[in-house]
């Protein structure tokens, strides 16, 4: 079965987002990638638009994004978040026209961040499509029936331990199989005003 036209092999991918970002092995668990470690501990989603111009600067093939759990944790509202997200992904889009994108679910951690979280990755999931980026869902995979993280998985309620990475590349190294395999986005986006 041959490739389509617009499909290349994924060789690079950056992985954005905050400290749970930033403390994955990234080269080690994808050795067949070259890998981007844009993981920076404490940041909301305002400390990542600040950055968004260096990730573009690496022109990965591929963007995970996972940010908006500092967010929570600063009282900052849902809707700051989301709008947030939806402007990065946008500008990742108008940019990198030619890089696949995969959004991640906000991770759960303690349950009176849940209502918050659900709502927020509601959005994210519905807006993903509207940037042809795919979506992964993680609160199966590390959620417990009470709607709080996994305690075998964190140990503070919120930072994954060992066996909370194992989890999340359960669920992220086949999203990134399914992202390689996807067409890269070969239009660029046009924002509202731009001629």
């Amino acid at each position: 079965m041959s490739e389509s036209p617009l499909s290349e092999p994924l060789r690079s991918v950056a992985f954005v987002g905050d400290s749970i970002t930033a403390h994955g092995d990234w080269a080690a668990w994808f050795p067949e990638l070259e890998t981007h470690n844009c993981g920076i501990s404490g940041n909301k989603t305002d400390d990542l638009i600040a950055r968004i111009d260096g990730v573009v600067e690496l022109q990965p093939d591929a963007v995970a994004l996972l940010i908006g759990t500092n967010d929570l944790g600063a009282r900052l509202s849902v809707e700051h978040l989301v709008r947030n997200v939806e402007f990065l992904l946008v500008h990742l889009r108008r940019d990198l026209p030619g890089t696949r994108t995969l959004v991640q679910s906000i991770m759960p951690r303690r349950r009176e961040f849940a209502d918050q979280i659900e709502d927020a990755n509601r959005h994210l999931r519905q807006f993903s499509p509207t940037i042809h980026a795919q979506y992964l869902d993680l609160w199966p995979a590390l959620v417990r029936d009470d709607r709080e993280i996994n305690p075998q998985f964190s140990d503070d309620g919120l930072h994954l331990n060992d066996a909370g990475y194992v989890a999340w590349l359960g669920e992220l190294r086949p999203a990134i199989e399914r992202l390689a395999d996807a067409p890269p986005m070969s239009n660029p986006i046009h924002v509202v005003g731009e001629q």
